[in-house]
């Protein structure tokens, strides 16, 4: 159980980092604030995303 939260908890401090590098680069290109918010986001759910799915193809190989 320990190994499952602190996966969790490693995907998600990875998916704010690259959340966070999105918007910082998103700014740095001259984006308003509300856009680089929006390109932050779409990047933390994507990362979110692809861990859910990576998660489901080694369940199921496992099995």
């Amino acid at each position: 159980m320990a190994v499952v939260l602190l996966s969790v908890a490693l995907i998600a401090v990875i998916a704010l980092l690259v959340g966070y590098g999105a918007g910082k680069l998103a700014r740095i290109d001259g984006a308003t604030v509300p856009a680089a918010l929006t390109r932050a986001a779409a990047t933390f759910g994507a990362v979110i995303t692809l861990a859910a799915t990576v998660t489901a193809a080694l369940a199921t190989l496992r099995t």
